[in-house]
């Protein structure tokens, strides 16, 4: 929407003018049938405070502190005023958690308040996350805590500076309230500061807003809203109809694809790919019990709920993408009756992913011109790394640096340094020295030069990534009123693929004392 004065935002929605709304208008919980959302009021903070914002989504927004003032920005981010054009709403989605159909879930303490179009010509959805009970917060109180919502609001900008895909995190905030949470769900619930995140994404629909229609036999209202999804989101598709459908579930799984290449590219793991949190545009959303692969290990889980069965450990993800898909299929089946499309989607997912993550990986070694034993190079080196308990952020970045025009007959100290064994028997050394001598026979293979080949590494293995104890580092920090690491990190985040002096620090090996810690290592659903 245009901007009308230097202080006033005019902010629309698309959605909430074209999908039916829950008819019930007071907010309690209950099921909401017949609906693609309900219309909520945000919880009023009168002591909300701005603690962090990014700047440059502020600007492409126009909705900076700086122009609004503090003051009012601060009120729009905490729910706290309505601007002209707003329409608070939750979406009402069911989903497959953990494997089962667990019906109904929806925004249980999500408030969308509406969309701005940017300067760019985009339109950009602003969410409130922890501002308030909907009719989707079952026995929840639909509110945040202070370090969940900092993970979140850390996490959500440190991907997109990866350039993985996202929805990202406008701002910040203390509510001033208190909130009990059971951490541990051991019976010990303690009050922790309130937060709120304000979200931001061209749309937070899911697949399990399509799985709740499905299951219900709203056949109606899922065209109505899958004719929306395309219309708003995949307008290059063209006219909704059964052939812009099969068009439309290509390109989810096309995008679904492309964002997990993305994940196991950096090393990170979702921790709880429900239906419910995959995003039908291909963003990565829903920012819970996340982590960062450090000493690698594909059978790790950062969700102590997922402790026992790992479903969503770092090496399923693929899979559990493409099960996922197989729900959202089976979903919009009846707007297509024919299985042959939809499995040929899916067959499309499996060859995509496969062939982009070969060229991903090949991409980290720095590796320009395909080679025919690149995949047993790469599967080779992965295990390797199990030998040594080997740091995959540091180990790629390192080998960038290392010359491989010099006779190898050791494994190089710099690659030493992403180490978690310090002492590894004299076999695990020798596979990757092994694996070493491998890679130095497949480099003259290449033609780039070495400065090229690395500068060429470096712009796809990053230097920093938002490591679990450094997240809780900063939590610990700001639950104590000192937000510096917090900006420290934002800020070092922002540009992940540079060295910058004077963060080393950033840059290191997870610390022994964050091996075991609670939320440096294992990390519950509670916020």
């Amino acid at each position: 929407m245009p901007v009308t004065s230097e202080t006033s935002v005019l902010f629309g929605n698309l959605l909430t003018n074209s999908l039916p709304a829950d008819c019930e208008t007071r907010n309690f919980r209950r099921q909401v049938s017949g609906a693609c959302y309900s219309f909520v009021k945000t919880t009023p903070f009168p002591q909300a405070t701005l603690i962090a914002w990014s700047q440059a989504l502020a600007a492409q927004l126009g909705l900076t502190p700086e122009r609004l003032g503090r003051d009012k920005f601060t009120s729009i981010v905490s729910g706290n005023s309505m601007e002209q054009g707003m329409q608070s709403y939750a979406l009402c989605y069911g989903g497959h958690q953990f494997g089962h159909w667990a019906g109904q879930l929806g925004d249980g303490r999500a408030i969308n308040l509406g969309e701005v179009n940017t300067a760019a010509g985009q339109h950009q959805i602003l969410q409130l996350k922890g501002a308030g009970p909907t009719p989707y917060s079952r026995t929840a109180d639909g509110l945040a805590v202070l370090r969940s919502s900092l993970r979140e609001y850390l996490c959500s900008e440190a991907m997109y500076h990866l350039g993985v895909p996202t929805t990202r995190a406008l701002s910040l905030v203390l509510t001033g309230t208190g909130v009990v949470r059971d951490m541990f769900y051991d019976g010990n619930p303690k009050t922790e500061p309130g937060a709120i995140v304000c979200r931001v994404a061209p749309s937070f629909l899911r697949f399990g807003n399509y799985e709740i229609l499905n299951a219900r036999k709203e056949f109606d209202l899922l065209k109505q809203l899958t004719d929306f999804t395309i219309t708003r989101d995949f307008p290059h598709l063209g006219v909704p109809g059964h052939d812009t459908y099969i068009a439309w579930f290509n390109e989810v799984c096309q995008r679904t694809a492309r964002m997990i290449v993305h994940w196991m590219r950096v090393g990170f793991v979702h921790g709880v790919m429900n239906t419910d949190n995959m995003s039908i545009l291909g963003l990565t959303i829903d920012y819970g019990p996340y982590g960062w692969i450090e000493n690698y290990d594909p059978g790790w889980t950062p969700n102590t709920t997922d402790s026992q069965g790992k479903r969503y450990r770092f090496g399923q993800q693929p899979q559990i993408a493409l099960w996922n898909l197989v729900q959202l299929a089976n979903a919009i089946f009846p707007l297509i009756n024919t299985v042959e499309p939809l499995e040929a989607a899916i067959a499309a997912y499996k060859s995509t992913y496969e062939s982009q993550w070969l060229r991903m990986m090949q991409d980290k070694l720095g590796l320009e011109s395909p080679h025919h034993e690149d995949a047993t190079l790469i599967n080779q080196l992965l295990s390797s790394f199990r030998h040594t308990e080997t740091d995959m952020t540091i180990f790629f970045r390192a080998l960038a640096a290392v010359d491989f025009s010099l006779l190898l007959q050791e494994v190089p100290v710099i690659l030493q340094k992403a180490w978690y064994e310090k002492s590894p028997n004299q076999t695990s050394q020798q596979a990757t020295l092994d694996w070493l001598l491998l890679y130095q026979k497949r480099l003259q293979f290449e033609t780039r030069p070495q400065v090229v080949r690395t500068a060429a590494m470096n712009s796809q293995n990053p230097c920093y990534v938002l490591r679990n104890y450094l997240a809780q580092l900063a939590i610990d920090s700001a639950e104590q009123g000192d937000y510096s690491k917090l900006h420290e990190l934002q800020k070092v985040l922002q540009q992940p693929y540079q060295e910058q002096p004077g963060h080393e620090n950033l840059a290191q090996l997870r610390p022994d004392w964050a091996r075991q810690r609670a939320g440096c290592s294992m990390l519950s659903c509670s916020s």
